[in-house]
């Protein structure tokens, strides 16, 4: 990894030093937990959300923060002030369990974080979107209130099969078989000038991203809907879009067999989000 930045064992790190054993729990039994923020154009919106977000997360896998929200914020500001003003960067910040059988030893609990260069992906680029047949699982089944590495295999696996079938994404059902997100972001349509989005009901992580943009699309009289919601109600939408914290928002150009413009509603969602991120609010 290239123009990198690592705190750990309470120092800065030029690059991306290797941290884990063969025998660190969470390499073996995935007790890691991680958050995800962004730094482009001098701002870094949400950071505080993102950093307790993570403590929250290291809670529900059992671990112990050895850090809180507001030291974790600190630092990551110390670390974009390493790089220059206006580098675009990807902020992960991690807790994981050293050592532990199955169950994680909390007190074991280590802290990490790593800055690295990520450009902003154009917003004009857009996203290609297809309908995966993976679902996933329920709170009583997964630890799905946490932002947890143990998701992601899944994740992956559907990317895999949308990228062999020429997509970039997929949305993902719940365990009731309606829409739950993407396998990397959440997933919202537009029809009548109006956003639909699946409800938050346990069965994936409604990020940090899609609420703050509900709440500026809301506050700018634009009416929004969270709801249960099934796959076939994106064939007829006028608009597609999805946020996440990589890319904030990006709109989607294709659904399976069906091309999207870049509609209005889904500009002002970019437009507003920018602004919101320039404000320093």
């Amino acid at each position: 990894m290239t123009d990198a930045l690592t705190f750990w064992d309470g120092r800065w790190i030029d690059g991306a030093p290797p941290i884990m054993s063969p025998i660190t729990h969470a390499a073996w039994m995935a007790s890691i937990v991680f958050d995800g923020a962004r730094t482009f154009d001098g701002r870094t919106p949400d950071l505080d959300r993102h950093c307790r977000r993570l403590v929250e997360s290291a809670a529900v896998i059992g671990l112990k923060p050895s850090v809180d929200a507001a030291a974790i914020e600190q630092l990551c500001r110390d670390g974009i002030g390493k790089f220059p003003a206006d580098a675009a960067l990807y902020i992960r910040p991690s807790f994981f369990a050293e050592s532990g059988f199955v169950a994680p030893d909390p007190d074991s609990t280590r802290f990490s974080l790593i800055l690295f260069a990520r450009p902003m992906p154009a917003f004009e680029g857009g996203l290609t979107l297809c309908v995966s047949a993976l679902r996933r699982p329920a709170a009583d089944q997964a630890p799905t209130a946490a932002k947890a590495a143990c998701h992601y295999p899944q994740a992956g696996l559907g990317l895999l099969d949308a990228k062999k079938r020429g997509f970039d994404d997929a949305l993902i059902m719940d365990p009731d078989g309606a829409v739950a997100e993407t396998m990397m972001r959440n997933a919202f349509f537009v029809r009548d000038g109006v956003v639909h989005t699946p409800a938050a009901n346990g069965t994936y992580l409604a990020g940090i991203t899609r609420s703050r943009v509900l709440d500026l699309l809301r506050a700018d009289g634009v009416v929004c809907e969270e709801r249960t919601i099934q796959a076939a109600e994106f064939e007829t939408a006028d608009e597609i879009f999805v946020t996440a914290n990589a890319g904030k928002v990006q709109p989607v150009t294709r659904f399976e067999g069906r091309d999207l413009t870049v509609g209005p509603v889904t500009r002002r969602a970019w437009d507003l989000y920018r602004d919101f991120a320039a404000s320093g609010d």
